[in-house]
């Protein structure tokens, strides 16, 4: 059967073509697997694996196999991926020896992050921590943990795009602290990491992203526009639609996160998404115009004149100038296809 990310598999692999090579023969840890950032992490590994014949290997930890199965049976069943069950917390070591860990478990849940923060924070900074101690165990050489830009707190009005540099941070008193402030553990536990142990830690402050495998039923404003849009219903905004918000589509996302793990400096972040900033509103009407305009737009609060403006958008200046990282779609190109993919996902 014809991949239905075929276009975009190919376009991965252009420009990663040369990167390849270190993972010939090798095996490779994957948590967060069954995630968005994991399906496309897997999809693009076993793409370059057989284009390649790397004959690699891929280990995925999943708290649930059969599910992933359920949901993506041509990753799960596929021969050069083995499903490792466990919780990331307390899963047992596989045996053996990994050249490559990703650490992409524990998605940023507003819900859970709302309703259980200790929760959340206890995934993901012992979490990473016991990931951590795998990668010491199984001598792994690379190690990349997809973090987020959370780990900034909230960006000041006057800043329009956030740099690796600024040293703000999550306001540890109020509970909706606890994911941000536990991947600025989670970082600083890697980094300490990779200066005791021999292998080398890359961190990926990520961002907003769109395209196929994204939820359509959580917390992702962009998500929940393209839901409703495929039901045919009234693109709702809860909120006034001022906040700004920018989208790396997920080609490119997987782009830079295996550039990331095979050529960052160990223990330098860098920011992952796009620069170009909108509000939401703007964002839901391009969305509107994706679906040629079939649909409406709805905003359910005015905006208050003078208020500052709410930004989540970073700079890439860093992954772009050390990296030769950049965008190579843009948002009315990536919502066309994520559309697609959803479109032809339901038949």
């Amino acid at each position: 059967m014809q991949n239905r990310l075929s276009d975009d598999l190919d376009h991965i692999l252009h420009h990663t073509q040369n990167d390849w090579e270190e993972l010939r023969g090798q095996r490779i840890f994957i948590t967060g697997g069954t995630g968005f950032f994991g399906c496309w992490l897997l999809e693009s590994f076993l793409w370059a694996n057989e284009k390649l014949e790397l004959n690699a290997q891929a280990v995925v930890l999943t708290r649930d196999a059969e599910k992933f199965g359920r949901k993506v049976p041509h990753l799960a069943h596929h021969p050069a991926i083995s499903l490792h069950e466990g919780d990331v917390q307390s899963f047992k070591f596989p045996a053996g020896e990994f050249s490559h860990i990703i650490h992409a478990a524990t998605d940023a849940s507003a819900t859970l992050n709302a309703t259980h923060p200790t929760e959340m924070l206890e995934t993901v900074v012992f979490g990473t921590r016991r990931v951590l101690d795998f990668a010491a165990s199984c001598k792994a050489r690379k190690f990349l943990l997809t973090s987020s830009g959370a780990v900034y707190g909230r960006q000041p009005a006057q800043m329009t795009h956030i740099p690796e540099s600024y040293a703000g941070a999550p306001d540890v008193t109020q509970s909706a602290a606890a994911y941000g402030e536990g991947k600025r553990i989670a970082e600083l536990l890697c980094v300490l990491y990779a200066r005791n142990h021999d292998f080398e830690v890359k961190i990926a402050r990520c961002f907003a992203f769109v395209g196929p495998y994204l939820p359509l039923d959580a917390t992702y404003a962009i998500g929940n526009f393209i839901r409703d849009g495929l039901n045919g219903n009234t693109i709702c905004i809860q909120g006034d639609g001022t906040p700004r918000r920018s989208y790396l589509y997920a080609a490119d996302l997987t782009i830079w996160l295996w550039k990331m793990l095979f050529h960052a400096p160990s223990g330098r972040a860098y920011n992952v998404g796009s620069e170009q900033e909108l509000s939401i509103a703007k964002v839901a009407y391009a969305t509107k115009q994706a679906f040629n305009d079939s649909i409406n737009v709805e905003i359910k609060e005015q905006a208050l004149s003078g208020a500052p403006v709410q930004r989540y958008v970073p700079s890439v200046a860093r992954a772009r100038d050390e990296l030769g990282l950049q965008p190579t779609f843009d948002l009315a190109q990536s919502l066309q296809k994520t559309i697609c993919w959803h479109r032809e996902h339901i038949l």
